[in-house]
């Protein structure tokens, strides 16, 4: 059996939920075993097969036998929880394509709220980043017509489209009284995943938007090269996973151990054998155990909590910022058969090394560090995090409701990164940084 695995938010851009690939047999239903059950499930699948009859034959004018089969199969799956769902043979070919870090569209990551399409956060340097679309912003029409009604899957296609064609989206925006029009021109999107920088001359910082196939070479390859620039000056390293909306779990595992010599990563459990698993650090840390802080937000989710959960378990780094989104289930996806597309159901929860589930909770900081949000964007500068999903799988435990996802676009204004800075030159100090690397 084959067997692959990726984690990250409904996206219109980047990936498709949090999930654990598993690719299987095609499903068949047997109809003559199906009658032989006596259980209630068989009943009501009887009554389900009684109405697509009733419908197929009496309806006012003659339907599309698929599309009949595929909405009860949408709505099957939408009933259980916010990240379980039906794709169809484009949508799943769609999802292999994201995750390779290379695919055509506006560049944003989104969900479904209310019936609504919400932006999780634009993608850097993409034709929706440069447009001005903001996380949070409600996306009400997509040229001109309605987008309540469609599921997400149908929203995201109308977005797609030829490279240099545009599609026009109206835009409800907290804080402004009118909605916005604007006109996007599609392209190809190339995800630069990882970005590095010297600040000044003794620290090191990685931005990681995301976890595709390139990430963890793209991460090794700019550990290499900042190490070479700073020399003896390398004081440490700042990874910012801030509005990291996740990715592949192969991906969160290797970028984990890249920073580790030994340890559990992350587990998961679920009602079967198969989904019950755990993961280990197999290499050694390329930093020789340099300083490490890693700045989170509300909009860092699922592959960057793994991520941040771990280091932050086996005390490895600091983690600075604000509580993560909270999303700690992981889904199977299951192919269906040539052409028939694939299930994304819900398996398994995710547990931090230490045994704690962050499922609509978070990553708490080790130290809070809020931004001084301006005036005209305080009404969106917060994120509502995976607990106000409508059907989400509930926490252990009370829930947390909502974070700060802004980041400033000038550095000089970035309070935690900015703090992070101070922290590694010693400048300021605070009782959580450095940390002790647990053995």
């Amino acid at each position: 059996m084959m067997r692959r695995t990726s984690l990250s938010l409904l996206s219109a851009a980047a990936g498709a939920a949090l999930t654990l690939i598993t690719i299987q047999p095609r499903l068949v239903f047997d109809g003559a075993s199906a009658r032989a059950a006596a259980g209630d499930a068989y009943r009501q699948l009887a009554l389900l097969g009684a109405v697509f009859e009733r419908v197929r034959t009496d309806y006012v004018d003659p339907p599309d036998d698929n599309k009949l089969v595929e909405t009860a199969i949408f709505g099957m799956l939408a009933g259980l929880d916010p990240h379980s769902s039906y794709m169809d043979a484009k949508s799943f070919q769609d999802m292999r394509l994201q995750t390779s870090g290379r695919f055509g569209g506006l560049g944003m990551e989104v969900s479904m709220e209310k019936g609504l399409v919400k932006v999780v956060a634009p993608l850097d340097e993409t034709p929706a980043a440069k447009a001005g679309v903001m996380a949070n912003d409600i996306i009400s029409h997509l040229d001109g017509e309605p987008v309540l009604g469609l599921t997400l899957d149908q929203a995201v296609d109308k977005m797609r489209g030829p490279v240099n064609t545009s599609v026009k989206l109206r835009i409800v925006r907290n804080g402004v009284d009118k909605p916005i029009e604007v006109s996007i021109t599609r392209d190809i999107i190339r995800v630069r995943s990882v970005r590095a920088s010297l600040q000044g001359e003794d620290v090191g910082y990685i931005r990681i938007t995301q976890f595709n196939e390139q990430t963890t070479d793209n991460l090794r390859r700019a550990v290499t090269d900042l190490t070479a620039q700073a020399g003896d000056k390398l004081k440490g390293f700042i990874i910012d996973l801030r509005n990291n909306p996740g990715g592949l779990l192969d991906q969160a595992i290797t970028v984990s151990e890249s920073f580790m010599d030994r340890g559990e990563i992350v587990s998961t459990r679920g009602r079967n054998a198969d989904a019950t698993q755990r993961f280990y650090a197999r290499s050694s840390d390329m930093t020789r155990a340099k300083p490490m802080i890693v700045l989170i937000n509300g909009g860092s989710a699922s592959a960057s909590e793994i991520v941040a959960g771990a280091w932050q378990d086996h005390r490895r780094a600091t983690i600075i910022g604000s509580r993560s989104f909270g999303k700690a289930s992981v889904q199977s996806i299951i192919p269906l058969g040539p052409g028939n597309g694939a299930l994304r159901l819900t398996t398994a929860r995710y547990f931090t090394p230490s045994g704690r589930s962050i499922q609509a909770k978070g990553i708490t900081p080790d130290i809070e560090v809020l931004q001084d949000v301006p005036e005209e964007l305080k009404g969106r500068a917060n994120l509502r995090g995976e607990s106000s999903l409508l059907g989400h799988l509930k926490a252990d435990g009370p829930e947390e409701t909502g974070s700060q996802s802004y980041v400033p676009l000038d550095p000089k204004n970035d309070k935690a990164l900015n703090t992070a800075i101070d922290l590694m030159r010693g400048v300021r100090v605070n009782a959580a940084f450095p940390t002790t690397p647990l053995r």
